[in-house]
């Protein structure tokens, strides 16, 4: 998998709980929230035995010139694995009268984070989440951050706390996130859980959502990613950055492409492998008058040249984001069964 990263170096509270029936997801307590397997299962020996996995969809085959890509659709997926969650839910208020809590700290009025933010609202109300905010403005402190970031971390509540990023220049991004309580850090951001991501033998208590989300896409979507150029998982990993001299011919070498760099268009037609999977992370807010919140998202990649190459992608919007979302709610959930000891 060619990973292509091309982003540059960025550098009154009101708070609202709300737990509402689930009327829009079938909740469907026979089936798995993950297909995914956990992290630790794959610190296995070289020597891998055959296994055949129940995924949905069946498997991408390569395609043909006359076949167009399948699009990956994150938003069905992601669907279902919500509607497990709800399930999950009524069954803790059934059985402790208790349900998971998640709070978001939002700096700022960026379109693309409030849209997000509200994203992430929606689906913790659907699937019976409480839902808490902080929202600080522009030019607000450190220390308002840390404040409300303390009261989170205090509230028996909130089991999963979101620092809605990009953070405004003067912030310091990276002390905030620090702050995060270790049990709480639902983004996978705090160093004690990148650092245990990255260490062979060890399972973080949460994977950041994203990249769980992307493996996810791909483990539902039939693509077999162990041996392939790729991402983890026993793949061959290619990272192309800003600097990258040749990152076409990198990325032209590549069975699974992720893209993650924040420019619309940049991965073109050209720079694919006939039959690669592309995964579409970049979400670039592009001015649209015609737009209902005057803008509209773009992905990384030119769909329309991508399409006729690639045996299967992710749209932008509803690819990689939906999951991403569904991904937060499932780590909210375990935050939640591990601090009240439900099973």
């Amino acid at each position: 998998m060619a990973t292509v990263w091309h982003q540059w170096i960025r550098k009154s509270i009101q708070s609202s709980s709300t737990l509402r029936a689930v009327h829009t997801l079938k909740v469907d307590p026979s089936q798995p929230m993950l297909k995914s397997p956990p992290l630790i299962s794959l610190d296995l020996p070289d020597v891998w035995t055959s296994n055949v996995m129940d995924f949905d969809p069946p498997s991408i085959g390569e395609c043909s010139n006359e076949r167009r890509a399948r699009v990956i659709d994150g938003k069905l997926m992601a669907e279902k694995i919500r509607a497990g969650i709800a399930g999950e839910v009524i069954r803790m208020k059934e059985s402790i009268g208790k349900v998971p809590g998640l709070a978001v700290i939002l700096v700022g009025h960026r379109r693309d984070s409030q849209t997000y933010v509200r994203n992430k609202r929606k689906a913790c109300e659907e699937a019976g989440i409480k839902f808490a905010m902080a929202i600080l403005p522009d030019s607000c402190t450190k220390d308002e951050v840390c404040e409300a970031l303390s009261s989170f971390n205090g509230n028996p509540s909130v089991h999963g706390i979101l620092v809605q990023l990009p953070l405004p220049d003067h912030l310091d991004e990276e002390k905030i996130l620090n702050l995060v309580s270790l049990e709480k850090d639902v983004d996978g951001f705090h160093p004690l859980n990148m650092g245990n991501l990255a260490m062979r033998g060890r399972e973080p208590l949460f994977i950041p959502c994203t990249p769980k989300g992307c493996i996810e896409l791909l483990v539902r979507s039939g693509v077999d990613i162990m041996g392939k150029k790729a991402v983890r998982h026993h793949a061959t990993v290619s990272t192309v950055h800003a600097l990258t001299s040749n990152p076409e011919q990198i990325t032209r070498e590549a069975d699974i492409v992720i893209s993650a760099a924040g420019v619309p268009n940049l991965v073109r037609g050209t720079w694919l492998k006939p039959g690669a999977v592309v995964i579409d992370v970049g979400t670039c807010p592009v001015e649209d008058p015609n737009s209902e919140h005057g803008y509209r998202l773009m992905g990384d990649v030119c769909y329309e040249e991508a399409v006729m190459v690639a045996s299967a992608i992710t749209p932008v919007p509803g690819g990689v984001g939906p999951m991403t979302i569904a991904m937060l709610l499932v780590n909210t959930l375990n935050s939640a069964k591990r601090a009240f000891n439900f099973h």
